[in-house]
């Protein structure tokens, strides 16, 4: 599905960063190394880079992995993009900052696990990064699956860190224009947590 689906002309999302990765840039430190996950076509992991990081971004479609490359040889950085089936990966590494954008594609009980690797990626002290939508997306229909159990709400996702230091926890609604992926108003929550050090 997801070969498929990047298997386009144009970028689906734009190959503008995320609005959350702007709005949030001053967590990312030069020289910090950084893992984003289902990365894409790679706008998130480029900004990283173009950022002075240090980028590893994991991606499962091959077709979105060549664009990510392009985009990030046409802007003059170099990311270590990896075809990674996440669901079965087991997190060699570990970064500063662990980033998942719109990484809504699993249920309940694959998400737990994709979370655990994903803690386990954070250096002590490190951050988590994610981006996606709230059930109440599923009524605007901008983006995202069509099944309100992937979706992340507040509570959930202060329950899946429970004893990491909340930095933010928000969620809220605006307009974005993400390519055709992300495209109108929509329900989006933001979510920074600090690893226990």
């Amino acid at each position: 599905m997801w070969e498929d689906r990047y298997q386009t002309p144009d970028y689906v999302f734009g190959t503008a960063p995320a609005d959350f990765m702007r709005r949030h840039a001053r967590l990312f430190a030069p020289g910090a190394r950084a893992l984003s996950v289902a990365d894409g076509e790679g706008r998130n992991a480029v900004f990283l880079a173009e950022r002075g990081l240090h980028v590893t971004a994991l991606e499962y479609a091959p077709s979105a992995l060549a664009k990510a490359r392009r985009l990030a040889e046409s802007h003059g950085v170099t990311a270590d993009f990896r075809e990674v089936d996440v669901l079965s990966y087991d997190w060699p590494e570990q970064y500063d900052l662990v980033l998942g954008v719109f990484i809504q594609f699993v249920g309940p009980a694959q998400r737990q696990r994709l979370f655990e690797g994903m803690k386990s990626a954070v250096n002590p002290g490190g951050l988590i990064a994610l981006h996606g939508y709230t059930p109440k997306q599923l009524e605007y229909g901008t983006g995202g699956p069509p099944h309100a159990e992937n979706m992340y709400t507040e509570d959930l996702l202060e329950a899946a860190f429970q004893g990491w230091e909340i930095l933010e926890n928000t969620s809220y609604e605006a307009d974005i224009q993400e390519g055709k992926g992300h495209s109108g108003r929509s329900a989006l929550i933001d979510f920074i947590a600090r690893k226990p050090g």
